[in-house]
């Protein structure tokens, strides 16, 4: 008996309720309508949200918390390139995520059919791989290799995309290939590497450790604490990799970007040998300049040709980063090393706390400042100390407030904060939050944003309110593009007003509007009192501060000396 067709649509949805894929981010459209037809009253979720940029960062989100990749589905020509922001982000941050798009069907391809463009030409060199899919029957195969090549070797972005043509073609089911196969990449050490590795350790006087990303993506948390505790060496931590070693432990030194205050500045210019795991050598350590130049440098990564990007490495080590830890453990254990390291770099971790705690008091007067307007350093504070539980979720976003919020926040476990990371691209903040109060619904959320970014995806707080997500936003308002007007005084003596003045809105009014509660602070000492109303009152909540507009932070220093402003 001949079996009854089905479409390319079902065997797309088939794949992707048999991967058990639990939410899809997404805005509807007739390119994609096929699939959702399939998936409506399954498994897997549609969270649609008010933009499909909005939908991309919800993805990226989810696959920086869940280390597994998030998924995000646009309709064709618009809806494609509004994603492209939020999957440039993902490229940037490592972070595993599948966008399925729909286009124009193959029939009608150079017609000047409504929305079409050539999608995969766009896209191409900000993804992993593209992969076009024109045969329904091979659709599973297709969605099988987006998450496999997503997830495995260095995460990353990959685009799926299906004319709708061939999602709307009738196909024997007997014709359907169905692989679902789950990549874990763990690649054993090179025990030369690690030996390698441990000889530069002894030959060393003022090591340090950075770990980043690949550390986090690898799942080395355990592997890294024996690691610092055993040789003894003081670490830092960067973007997905803050948290992994708690900013409490004795051993570590926290946040890697100099401009937090700490020690990191005195370490990175008096060390003799930094041990990158899993980071890259970005602007965040101006592109390895920061280091003292006659320090050599061991850097892990999984990415061979990423090794050496911007500063000659004297030892690569292409691998996993846990994989290379467990190695490096091994060989510390077996040869009985640890007490002699303990002994011979307790100077030095010593020293950096003396310079730690030196560091930090230079900003305790900001910290706690009683200022009117506002000082965003005391708006950071008091959010730091407010979200001082271990399954707390802290969002950051805009330009001079992820700055502020990343000077102060402290962290005592991996997956716990985000932000825009490498790319640093504004409005991921309230799709960052709302994923998170998706993932984790009985964690506390809790974004810190500018009163400029948090106007790019504004409409997402009524996502939150429609999805029943009560995320708390902290609005410093600042009352225009703070970094961007900073920067422009420092360099050309005075703000351009068209392009970094906002003026006063009162965004907690219009949250309220929508269904919300809002709450306006003008005083430091209403932060704390608005932030236990916020969460107590169980809603989506927004806490308007006005905070003081001529404070400039070090980014916007930065900022103003970078290449572009130069004449």
């Amino acid at each position: 008996m001949q079996m009854e067709m089905i479409t390319g649509a079902q065997v797309v949805a088939g794949a992707l309720i048999d991967r058990k894929i639990p939410h899809i981010f997404s805005l509807s459209g007739g390119h994609i309508t096929p699939i959702y037809q399939y998936l409506e009253g399954s498994d897997v979720k549609i969270f649609d949200t008010r933009h499909e940029q909005s939908a991309l960062f919800m993805a990226e989100a989810w696959g920086k918390l869940t280390r597994q990749a998030g998924v995000a589905m646009v309709t064709a020509g618009p809806g494609f390139t509004n994603a492209l922001t939020g999957v440039a982000s993902a490229h940037f941050s490592n972070t595993p995520l599948v966008l399925i798009a729909g286009c124009v069907g193959l029939d009608n391809k150079e017609r000047l059919d409504l929305q079409d463009m050539p999608q995969e030409a766009v896209i191409k060199p900000m993804v992993k791989r593209t992969l076009v899919c024109h045969k329904p029957e091979r659709a599973a195969e297709y969605v099988d290799m987006a998450f496999r090549i997503a997830e495995s070797g260095r995460p990353g972005p990959v685009y799926l995309e299906f004319p709708v043509d061939v999602l709307n073609t009738p196909v024997d089911p007997a014709a359907v290939r169905k692989p679902n196969t789950r990549v874990t990449t763990s690649f054993p050490a090179d025990p030369d590497k690690a030996r390698e590795l441990i000889q530069l350790i002894q030959s060393a006087k003022n090591p340090i450790a950075i770990a980043g990303t690949g550390a986090y993506q690898s799942g080395a948390e355990d592997a890294l604490k024996t690691f610092i505790e055993t040789a003894h060496i003081p670490l830092f931590t960067y973007l997905s990799g803050r948290g992994l070693i708690s900013d409490t432990h004795p051993l570590c030194f926290e946040g890697a970007v100099v401009i937090r205050p700490g020690c990191g500045f005195a370490a990175f210019i008096e060390t003799d040998l930094v041990i990158v795991l899993g980071a890259r050598i970005s602007l965040y350590f101006l592109f390895g300049d920061i280091f003292n130049p006659a320090a050599k440098i061991a850097q892990v990564d999984i990415c061979p040709e990423e090794i050496g990007r911007n500063r000659t490495v004297d030892l690569p080590i292409s691998g996993d980063v846990k994989g290379v830890l467990q190695a490096c453990n091994h060989l510390i254990a077996k040869d009985h090393l640890s007490a002699g390291l303990i002994e011979k770099f307790s100077p030095w971790v010593e020293k950096l706390h003396q310079a730690h705690q030196e560091g930090k008091a230079q900003s305790d007067k900001d910290w706690h400042s009683d200022n009117i307007p506002i000082h965003p350093l005391r708006l950071a504070r008091e959010v730091n100390l407010f979200m001082n539980k271990p399954d707390d979720v802290v969002v950051a976003d805009g330009g001079d407030t992820t700055t502020w919020m990343g000077m102060t926040r402290t962290l005592t476990c991996a997956g716990r904060y985000l932000d825009y990371g490498i790319f640093g691209s504004l409005a991921a903040g309230l799709p960052c939050a709302n994923a998170a109060k998706l993932l984790y619904p009985d964690s506390r959320v809790l974004l810190v944003t500018g009163d400029g970014s948090v106007g790019f995806n504004f409409m997402e707080f009524e996502t939150a309110i429609r999805k029943n997500l009560p995320i708390v936003v902290v609005i410093s308002n600042d009352l225009g593009w703070g970094m961007i007007r900073h920067s422009q005084e420092i360099r050309i003596g005075h703000a351009i007003e068209e392009g970094t003045y906002i003026g006063r809105v009162d965004y907690h009014k219009m949250v309220e509007a929508i269904g919300g509660r809002g709450f306006l602070v003008e005083d430091p000492k209403e932060i704390r009192p608005a932030l236990e109303a916020a969460f107590a009152s169980g809603r989506v909540c927004c806490i308007n501060v006005m905070t003081d507009p001529t404070t400039v932070s070090p980014a916007s220093m930065a900022l103003a000396n970078v290449g572009a402003y130069r004449a």
